[in-house]
């Protein structure tokens, strides 16, 4: 970490790219400890992500911390917990009472709810640039470390260059800074594919929200199982975010449609439900799901990464937004303490802690979710553990917990102490 520079307009003690959960949150930290952040977004605010929009305990108790209003009276939607649908089961799991959690979840469309937190970033104090698309970083010849980035600001594109000691990549799974400073993706980390769209639907207003763990393409002359499951989240505006997420670990992963998938599935719905092409609000979209530090090291030469561009989307359920809200709140926190470090050498040893820290937060479970996802990429498997496991309420109890990564880390129950025990025991590569 070089010595702090002048600050400039287009200078700071930490440049953010990427104004998603992650970033924002990152800046939002920064800026209240009293670090110059500037965050840079390459489009403007309001601007669309694909996401389910559900978010669980986990993304509630984020929103908490940041001080954002999450009341029904500011448009968020409150949901109690998961309905799992499978095996012939419909099953209803509540949000496990925890210490450590609250006992809800919400529901918010991504357009709106991203730029509430880079909102909250720039009332914190952080310099937001919208439509700022960030190209090349500069690196330094001499040791090789990122000291800014080249960027085309507004819609004239004009060229400018940002400087700062420290950058933190938050540009989500394609994540072009990282692959700059040559950081590419493991191949032997599970990528998922999720696909959405909304319709206008009588059941838009829903306490839970819903999972269907059997996904058939029934358009063949045999019914299949697919590997993945299906959601339907009511959104309380009159509309459903219907989707799939369907995991690479399947040989069905590249040589099927997912959009047409959805179509059908959704196609086999409840007439009534009005999950028809004619109800449709927005096209069919996708995205990729990068899971279990699927992009490492998190820190090398000047550059942090966090949320979707480090590989945090847990793999157990394919949830993004709060990984990317709490590797955005540690990555702060190591740079605030690296910040205050006398000297440059001081400064790296701190900086050099985070990809520990998340290892030592997230690695035993990622792992563990590893496993998991090579197991249900067998569609065999997944029939049968859901024939099996629906029947069983106390069973599909310790699932919520551990697919939700919903424990108290000390005082819990049993089905916690397990848990917990699991991830700690479980490699944490």
């Amino acid at each position: 970490m070089t010595e702090p520079q002048p600050l400039t307009e287009h200078t700071a003690d930490v440049i953010v790219v990427g104004a998603g959960p992650a970033g924002s949150t990152t800046a939002y930290y920064l800026a209240k400890a009293g670090l110059d952040v500037l965050l840079l977004e390459k489009t403007a605010f309001p601007r669309e992500k694909v996401c389910g929009d559900g978010l669980t305990p986990r993304a509630t108790k984020q929103l908490v911390a940041m001080g954002i209003d999450i009341s029904e009276e500011a448009g968020w939607l409150r949901n109690r917990g998961l309905r799992i649908i499978g095996g012939g089961v419909r099953l209803e799991l509540d949000w496990p009472d925890l210490a450590s959690y609250p006992d809800y979840g919400l529901v918010r469309k991504r357009d709106d709810f991203d730029e509430q937190l880079a909102r909250q970033a720039q009332k914190a104090g952080a310099r937001l640039y919208e439509r700022c698309n960030v190209g090349a970083p500069i690196v330094d010849d001499r040791t090789g470390r990122i000291t800014g980035v080249h960027a085309k600001l507004g819609e004239e594109k004009k060229e400018v260059t940002f400087h700062a000691p420290l950058v933190v990549a938050a540009d989500g799974n394609s994540t072009r800074l990282s692959l700059a400073m040559g950081l590419h993706r493991r191949e032997d980390r599970p990528m998922g594919v999720a696909v959405r769209t909304y319709f206008t639907s009588p059941r838009h207003d829903d306490d839970y929200l819903e999972s269907w763990l059997e996904l058939w393409d029934r358009r063949g002359p045999q019914d299949r199982l697919l590997p993945g499951y299906g959601w339907i989240f009511g959104m309380g505006d009159g509309t459903s975010n219907v989707g799939l997420g369907v995991l690479n670990t399947s040989a069905a992963f590249k040589e099927l449609d997912w959009r047409e998938i959805l179509k059908a599935w959704c196609a086999s719905m409840p007439e009534d439900w009005g999950y028809t092409p004619d109800n449709m609000t927005g096209p069919i979209r996708g995205a990729a799901l990068p899971m279990a530090f699927n992009r490492q090291p998190h820190y090398t030469k000047g550059l942090l990464l966090v949320g979707d561009a480090g590989g945090l989307v847990n793999p157990f359920n394919g949830e993004g937004i709060a990984y990317a809200m709490e590797s955005g709140q540690i990555a702060a926190d190591v740079i605030v303490q690296a910040h205050a470090r006398a000297t440059p050498a001081q400064r790296e040893i701190a900086l050099r802690r985070y990809p520990q820290v998340l290892k030592d937060t997230y690695g035993g479970y990622y792992n563990l979710g590893r496993a998991f996802v090579k197991l249900i990429g067998n569609p065999k498997v997944m029939q049968v553990a859901t024939q099996r496991g629906l029947t069983h309420p106390v069973l599909m109890k310790f699932t919520l917990k551990l697919l939700a990564n919903l424990t108290d880390p000390t005082g819990g129950d049993a089905m916690d102490r397990i848990i917990n025990g699991l991830s700690k025991v479980a490699p944490k590569a």
